[in-house]
């Protein structure tokens, strides 16, 4: 991270945000006269995670001048359809558990969980229209766009597990769809309630596309090269046969030998070899410096992108304190 000298400021500003938000989310109440509706809602939003679409919302309000209250709804409107997409990520992907927790369609069942996720998604259009009228249309086209383009990428990651390859450009468009587009909408939808002109809004929607990017690759590179000791088993997405980056990447640059190698690991059904070679393969041919230098590529892109964006140096530490915080994340 660059050095700005306002970095001590960012992380208190980060952490107001923070602390601020949790007592909005804390004090919604949604309709209890039907308990069997909510109830799954309740435990799965209970179940945490990093918040970070929200607090890209706040800190890009923020960083326009308008104050952070009226972008309190909105930002949990995209919380709430955050969550609809992981609790049919989990359905389709078979996952049992979700930060620590049974998943929502194994602790009651597929069809309460998929009534729950369109639950969601119903709410959190309900929480983005709570924003000034003068805001409400940019607002709805631009989560509009970006719930669609989610749609698609989930589509286009459930056909890639069908297939032995999958070349970079696909798997990029993959991830700038399923990942970076409702990053760069959180702070797209922040900036709009900021203020902000036309020219930054697009930057800084530039920024969160090149900032999930690089948080995608992240991602994979750390299922295989993440630290063992933070209590994550390595090689997840390995046994998945999840097409990651890595995946594709050591498939373009292996000879022969090594490819068919790889196709046959596909189908081993046995665990610690099936990574220990995968891993191997990815090590014979140096995918994961590879996918390091590229995701840095992206992530200086990406602080290019808000660079460019009119708001004062200290708005734009505030951002970039963020965003190194979860790029440089070890989990």
């Amino acid at each position: 991270m660059k050095d700005t000298g306002f970095e001590t400021l960012a992380e208190g500003k980060s952490q107001m945000f923070s602390e601020l938000y949790s007592q909005h989310f804390d004090g919604i109440q949604f309709n209890e006269a039907n308990t069997d509706a909510y109830e799954p809602i309740y435990y799965f939003l209970k179940t945490g995670g990093k918040r970070i679409r929200p607090l890209l919302v706040l800190l890009s309000c923020d960083a326009f001048g308008q104050q952070v209250n009226k972008a309190l709804n909105p930002a949990f409107g995209i919380e709430l359809f955050h969550n609809f997409t992981l609790i049919h990520d989990d359905i389709m992907d078979k996952a049992a558990i979700r930060r620590g927790r049974a998943t929502l369609h194994q602790k009651y069942s597929e069809g309460t969980a998929i009534l729950a996720g369109d639950f969601l998604l119903i709410l959190a259009y309900r929480y983005l229209a709570k924003v000034d009228p003068e805001h409400l249309i940019a607002i709805l086209e631009t989560f509009n766009t970006a719930a669609t383009q989610i749609i698609e990428g989930q589509v286009m990651d459930a056909s890639f597990e069908k297939r032995e390859f999958v070349n970079e450009e696909e798997y990029l468009e993959m991830i700038k769809y399923k990942t970076s587009v409702l990053l760069a909408a959180s702070l797209k939808i922040g900036s709009i309630i900021g203020g902000a002109s036309d020219m930054d809004q697009k930057n800084i929607y530039t920024f969160g596309i090149n900032l999930g990017l690089s948080f995608q690759l992240k991602d994979d590179w750390l299922d295989v090269y993440g630290d063992k000791s933070l209590g994550k088993r390595i090689g997840g997405d390995i046994l998945q046969n999840k097409k990651t980056y890595l995946f594709n990447k050591a498939y373009n640059l292996s000879n022969q030998a090594q490819r068919t190698h790889l196709a046959n690991l596909v189908q081993s059904e046995d665990e610690d070899y099936k990574i220990s070679q995968t891993i191997d393969i990815y090590d014979q041919v140096g995918v994961g410096a590879e996918t390091e230098r590229y995701m840095n590529v992206l992530y200086d892109q990406a602080l290019e992108s808000l660079d460019k964006v009119s708001i004062s140096s200290e708005a734009k530490a505030d951002l970039q304190y963020f965003a190194h915080r979860i790029y440089h994340r070890e989990y």
